[in-house]
């Protein structure tokens, strides 16, 4: 079966790529898209590890990045970039996290709560962010569960808060087209009501958005169903995933959550665009 949403220690996932890939064999998942917050850097374990299971198991490539349109957030998956020509763009977004993230851990050590940066993903290609900063702060024992780090100081709007580098929608809709990906926009319905979305949706397809991630945890099923309608209506991809974090952070929607056809991935692998890039 197929999960094409899911994160790994690059970003702020508990397993590995390795713990990843073999979590997903385990769970009956055929194919499986490695989806880290703006890097790459957890394919290549991915693919090695899937290269050595018993049953056949896919890694489709890909990213999800963090934009915005004016004040509003949202999440772009893109499948299949070409790593060559996406690293250098890529390289800059890590820049941004890093530095975004040890300005926070600054100010909580302003506030009175210091913490082992050094718990903070550094490697290459790893992308830091308030998760890896919650669990510090877990470490340290100033708090028992990482959700009171976002309740009491690093939520948006909080006192050892600090707002992403942003990205703009458009631009990271071009930066994905210019690799060659299929840029697809995340859990629409998240922090968007449906008419937000569907005002957004015009200028986002005219600017290459491909898809909509039509199966999603938080997204109901008359959700769906009205994700698919747009799907049909604007020639749009349809995907689907768990947005897996690990184990301890998703309980409610596991691998495989939605037990979601292969005919989906097959969709998305014979679009023109990969074809032409191919």
């Amino acid at each position: 079966m197929l999960e094409l949403h899911a994160h790994t220690t690059y970003s702020d996932g508990t397993l590995s790529p390795t713990e990843l890939v073999q979590s997903a064999a385990r769970a009956g998942v055929r194919a499986l898209a490695i989806t880290d917050h703006d890097t790459i850097a957890g394919w290549d374990e991915a693919i090695a590890t899937a290269q050595t299971l018993a049953q056949p198991l896919e890694i489709i490539p890909g990213v999800e990045l963090s934009v915005t349109d004016g004040e509003r957030s949202l999440h772009i998956l893109g499948f299949y970039p070409d790593p060559n020509h996406f690293r250098p763009f890529l390289a800059e977004r890590l820049a941004g996290r890093r530095h975004r993230a040890y300005l926070m851990v600054e100010r909580l050590a302003e506030l009175g709560y210091a913490i082992d940066a050094s718990l903070l993903p550094g490697g290459t290609g790893a992308a830091p962010g308030r998760p890896h900063i919650a669990q510090a702060l877990v470490a340290a024992g100033y708090i028992n569960h990482p959700q009171e780090a976002f309740d009491r100081w690093i939520g948006d709007g909080k006192p050892a808060y600090v707002p992403y580098d942003q990205l703009a929608v458009m631009d990271g809709l071009a930066a994905l087209r210019a690799a060659g990906a299929i840029p697809v926009w995340a859990h629409p319905y998240l922090w968007h009501s449906p008419t937000t979305v569907e005002v957004m949706l015009p200028d986002m397809v005219a600017a290459g958005l491909m898809g909509l991630e039509v199966y999603h945890p938080t997204q109901t099923p008359s959700q769906q169903d009205r994700l698919t309608a747009l799907c049909r209506e604007w020639g749009l991809l349809k995907t689907g995933g768990s947005d897996y974090h690990g184990p301890a952070q998703d309980t409610k929607h596991p691998l495989n959550h939605f037990n979601l056809p292969l005919g989906l991935l097959r969709s998305l692998q014979s679009h023109p665009s990969l074809q032409h890039s191919a």
